[in-house]
């Protein structure tokens, strides 16, 4: 599966953007899907995650309550809605796909180019 990451830039403090990712090649109803970010100097970090289902969803404890992850099957599209953004939200973007739950497995799974969210305070 290719997966296409858009939606990034450059929002002040408070503010809200939407990732979006796209997947071709694979349908994302049979797919998990997920977000990881990673800042500068620091190691990639998982976000959030939906089911293939859409039953279960995860966040990040620092996101909880301001990011929401959702799937568009008809649009083979997952999106993370991100609010009340800060500062410390700045990092690369990357969506992932694999089979059955995401893990932070780097080597498994398929991950999107990265898309890069900046947030000035």
């Amino acid at each position: 599966v290719q997966l296409q990451a858009s939606g990034g830039g450059l929002v002040q403090a408070g503010g809200s953007l939407r990732l979006s990712c796209a997947a071709s090649g694979y349908s994302v109803d049979t797919l998990a899907m997920g977000w990881f970010r990673q800042a500068p100097g620091k190691e990639r970090e998982f976000v959030a995650s939906i089911t293939w289902s859409g039953n279960t969803i995860k966040y990040a404890e620092s996101v909880k309550g301001r990011f929401f992850i959702s799937k568009d099957n008809a649009k083979s599209t997952v999106h993370l809605q991100m609010n009340s953004l800060r500062p410390e939200d700045t990092a690369i973007y990357y969506c992932k796909a694999e089979r059955v739950v995401i893990t932070t497995r780097p080597d498994l799974g398929s991950w999107g180019q990265g898309t890069q969210v900046t947030v000035s305070s």
